[in-house]
């Protein structure tokens, strides 16, 4: 490229997304999916009052640029003030504007290694320094995140819980105990995208207005809203305030705000969705069972398998299925890529992947 002047940061990076979606892909097979099961979306879909919400909304306005009543409806809910709340386009999109608020070219910053790759993304865009610990066993080892933050000077170490690729948690009280170790200075991003699907007790029980953290939430996974891409964090006031520096102010549209808010005002369709998302882990599970595969544990909306080898021949399984026609994903690295990650889907969804996984096992096999 000779004519636009990138930045030397710019120019540095490699192009990349942290994610191939499935429309790529379904465009590069010319078919589409039978069975849509690795981006963990609600196949359940989104509470049939948000759909009517989204539909009503005068989209010839602007989206309110401080998400109010949602924002309002969201303190409420958690017992806290709307200060304590940002609202931004998916939590990927909140990633984002933290990273370009607390990390500038050079900065130390922890992750897992495996773990959510877009938090990685943003953070190789603003030129921070990456820092990464293996999980222990398959769940993100938080003694060692927060050991590496202080030998570093971290400003932020990202943590999941539930976790994404692997399913696994850890209690809230756990995570507060390991807290203490948190270096001064550092911000703890608690990703928890997945908690409406975990056991009570997963999220830590601490204040809105504790200064080490940030907690990131979403409508994209239990409440069915992915597509209208709405999320929120809490933390202390000050830090909320901040974003008002960096983040699009017109980012969240009419629609997904009306939607997002019929959708927490609806807890009997949240609980229908939760119960649809335990038999569907468990029908996976037993689905892995069949196939003499191991269903790991799981506290989100899909179930890791052990495919009981290495990354190469879980990629092949992973061929195979996608070859049939299931679209699913595997973790990144070792050793957790020995795994296929399963999303959650219909009956009808799982009895296709119960179909194929025997022969992607077959052709897997057979290399």
């Amino acid at each position: 490229m000779t004519h636009a002047r990138l930045t030397p940061l710019a120019q540095s990076l490699p192009s990349t997304v942290p994610f191939v979606g499935p429309e790529t892909q379904e465009r590069a097979a010319s078919r589409p999916f039978e069975a849509r099961l690795g981006a963990n979306e609600n196949v359940f879909g989104p509470s049939p009052r948000a759909t009517e919400a989204m539909c009503a909304a005068e989209q010839w306005m602007y989206g309110d640029p401080e998400s109010f009543d949602l924002r309002a409806a969201l303190a409420a809910h958690h017992g806290i003030t709307p200060a304590h709340i940002i609202v931004g386009e998916g939590i990927d999109g909140l990633l984002c504007y933290l990273v370009r608020l607390m990390v500038a070219q050079g900065d130390a910053v922890v992750t897992s290694d495996g773990a959510y790759p877009t938090f990685n993304y943003h953070v190789a865009g603003f030129g921070g320094v990456l820092h990464k610990v293996p999980y222990s066993g398959d769940h993100e080892d938080p003694q060692a995140l927060f050991a590496k933050a202080a030998e570093v000077d971290a400003k932020l170490v990202y943590l999941a819980n539930p976790d994404n690729p692997m399913g696994s948690w850890h209690s809230g009280a756990d995570l507060i105990t390991a807290m203490a170790q948190l270096p001064k200075g550092c911000l703890l991003v608690l990703d928890e995208a997945y908690i409406d699907c975990a056991p009570k007790g997963t999220a830590p029980d601490l204040s809105a207005d504790d200064p080490r953290l940030i907690r990131m939430r979403t409508f994209s996974k239990a409440h069915g809203l992915a597509g209208a891409r709405v999320g929120y964090a809490i933390a202390a006031p000050d830090l909320i305030t901040a974003f008002g520096k960096v983040r699009n102010h017109f980012g969240m549209n009419r629609a997904a705000q009306a939607g997002a808010l019929a959708a927490l005002q609806d807890a009997g369709w949240l609980a229908h969705v939760q119960a649809q998302i335990a038999a569907a882990r468990d029908r996976i599970g037993q689905i892995a069972h069949d196939n003499g595969l191991v269903p790991l544990p799981s506290a989100a909306n899909f179930v890791a398998i052990d495919c009981g080898r290495d990354g190469d021949f879980a990629k092949a399984v992973l061929d195979g299925l996608v070859a049939r026609g299931i679209f699913v994903r595997m973790p990144f690295a070792a050793p957790q890529n020995r795994c296929i990650r399963v999303s959650c889907g219909t009956p009808d969804n799982l009895d296709a992947f119960a179909a194929a996984l025997p022969m992607a096992l077959a052709d897997a096999k057979n290399r």
